[in-house]
Formats: structure tokens, C-alpha cells, sequence
């Protein structure tokens, strides 16, 4: 792993000597820590596992160029989308982000890729689905990614039927549902809105709470994708264009997945590199809505999940 050194834009990001040490030393915390008790009905997930630096198997991978550590007190903003304080991608550098997991088949799938890749992302988690899937979502973190939230039911905030509280609530929630869900280890705090609508008063509040928001330079649209090749078409011709950039994906979605092993071969043919971020610290989520968790936000039973969740094809 190459690790360029120097560079710090209004106290928000600074060089770390290792992409793995804050995921490792928060790990081996919440291991020394006393778990918390499960949602009624359920066990309590077991501890994530501390991510393993490994060596990179492919020597002709894309590799991660530049691991950088963010200082979110303040709450800084990302992605030029939305924030335009915070230039600090160079040339043909790009940062790989995946909303709406953790997911069957399509997260694991993503995972793969980026292995193969020895590569690395940012996974803004949604937190319902991190008590659906902790499984996966260790698997995440124990790959040395870098895990955020996304809000607790993916509402979009700028919604005037929510109050102010339930707003927070969403936001808090999320977090403390993928806390609880990676077995109490704190992800990072890093926070991405749903459909990137930012109510103001919202941007104010991650700001009091020392998280960093996370716009995009470019949308991949997947979502709106009919194939992985239209995936791979729409992000290149962006990013060709912009030079650079915070990409969005979605690990939710089938095409996003079956893109990824050609998407990432381009960016390796086409001298782009990728840049880890990862926290100064981690977040520091909210008793109330840790309790919430464990009290209300049963894991969901068999009359609730979804089929995915209880039903899976495995041979045919």
C-alpha cells in the first residue's frame, strides 16, 4: 500500500500510517467492553472481528494509492455535489462509496470484487437492514472498510410530515442500529442522506455532533440502471469527464454488483486510484437510541423479514 504523506485541509483530514488502525483499535475496544443485551427475542450479534491487514494476492490489482483520516468535528461536508470547501482529491484519485446495504447476495457479491481488487470503499449502512443482515455487515467491516449509516428506514429528511425529532431520530437510530449490528463495535461517523436531500437544520445538528456528511461528485445511477453495462458506462463517462471524484453506488442492487469486477478493471486501465478514508474517531452514538435498539427494534421474526432474509436458493 502506497501512503502519500501531507495533506490537511481546514483541520478536516489529515494521513493515517494505516487504513486498518482505527477499524482495529475500535474492534479491540468493543472486545474489552461489556456487550449490551439483544432486542427482546433475539441474541445479541457476536463482536465484529478486527479487520487482518493481509497481503494484496494480485500483484496486478488496483490497490489503495492514499489512505487519509477525517477529522468530523464540526462536520465537515463531502462531495461536490453538495460541498464545495473541501477539495482535497487529486487528479484521477476517487473514493468509492456503496449506499442502502448490508444486502444478500449483491453485498457479499460487491465485497468479492473489491477483494479481488484489493481495494476498499465506504459503506453508508441503513440501519434496518444492518438488524436484518449483521452477518454481512461484520463481513464488511471485517474486510477494512470503512462503515457510516444512512439513516435508520432510508426516510428522506427533507419530508414535512416528520418533525424535527423524528429526523433526529432516523439519523440516531441508524447509527445505533449498525453499532449494534457490528456487535457493538462504533462505526465511523460518516453520514449520507437519503436521496442527498440536506434539510439545513439537519446539516446543523450533524455539525453539533461532530459527524461528516457525504454528498458525491458524481451519481453512478444505478438505481436507475437496466444493466451492469449501463452502470459501468454512465460512471466512466462522469468520471472521464470530471477527472476525479466521490463515486455513489449501491451495494443493494443486482447491477451495481455485476458491474463492479469490469467497473474497477477500468479504473485500473484508465490510471485512476483509489483513496481509503476512514475517522479520526468513531462515532459516539446515543444511549436513548442504543436503547431504543435493544428495546423496540426487535430483530424482526419470521412474519416481518423479508423473503430474502428467511428464504434462499442454493441449489438448483
Amino acid at each position: 500500500m502506497r501512503i502519500a504523506a501531507g495533506l490537511i485541509f481546514a483541520g478536516a483530514i489529515s494521513l493515517c500510517a494505516s487504513g486498518l488502525a482505527w477499524s482495529q483499535t475500535s474492534a479491540t475496544k468493543s472486545a474489552a467492553a461489556p456487550q449490551a443485551a439483544a432486542p427482546q427475542g433475539a441474541a445479541a450479534p457476536a463482536p465484529a472481528p478486527a479487520p487482518a491487514k493481509a497481503t494484496c494476492a494480485n500483484p496486478n490489482a488496483l490497490g489503495i494509492a492514499r489512505v487519509v483520516e477525517i477529522d468530523t468535528t464540526g462536520g465537515p461536508g463531502f462531495g461536490f455535489e453538495h460541498f464545495k470547501q473541501l477539495d482535497f482529491l487529486r487528479d484521477h484519485e476517487v473514493v468509492l462509496t456503496f449506499d442502502d446495504g448490508p444486502w444478500p447476495v449483491n453485498t457479499p457479491s460487491v465485497l468479492k470484487s473489491l477483494a479481488d481488487e484489493c481495494t476498499t470503499g465506504i459503506f453508508f449502512s441503513i440501519g434496518k437492514h444492518a438488524t436484518y443482515y449483521p452477518e454481512i455487515l461484520k463481513e464488511v467491516l471485517a474486510a477494512g472498510h470503512t462503515v457510516g449509516a444512512h439513516t435508520w428506514s432510508h426516510a428522506t429528511l427533507t419530508n414535512k410530515k416528520l418533525t424535527e425529532d423524528q429526523r433526529k431520530e432516523e439519523i440516531e437510530k441508524g447509527f445505533s442500529a449498525v453499532k449494534w449490528a457490528l456487535g457493538g463495535v462504533s462505526p465511523a461517523p460518516f453520514f449520507r442522506f437519503p436521496a442527498l436531500q440536506h434539510p439545513p437544520e439537519m446539516v446543523t445538528y450533524l455539525g453539533t455532533r461532530n459527524v461528516a456528511m457525504f454528498s458525491c461528485d458524481l451519481d453512478s445511477f444505478d438505481f436507475k440502471a437496466r444493466n451492469a453495462q449501463q452502470v459501468i458506462d454512465v460512471t466512466m463517462k462522469k468520471l472521464d469527464k470530471l477527472g476525479k471524484g466521490i463515486i455513489l453506488m449501491h451495494d443493494f442492487h443486482k447491477h451495481t454488483a455485476e458491474a463492479l469486477p469490469e467497473l474497477l478493471h477500468r479504473l485500473k486501465a484508465g490510471g485512476y486510484k483509489i483513496v481509503k478514508m476512514i475517522p479520526k474517531a468513531p462515532v459516539q452514538t446515543l444511549p436513548q437510541y442504543d436503547d431504543e435498539i435493544l428495546k423496540d427494534a426487535k430483530l424482526p421474526t419470521v412474519s416481518s423479514r423479508p423473503v430474502s432474509s428467511v428464504v434462499q436458493t442454493i441449489s438448483e
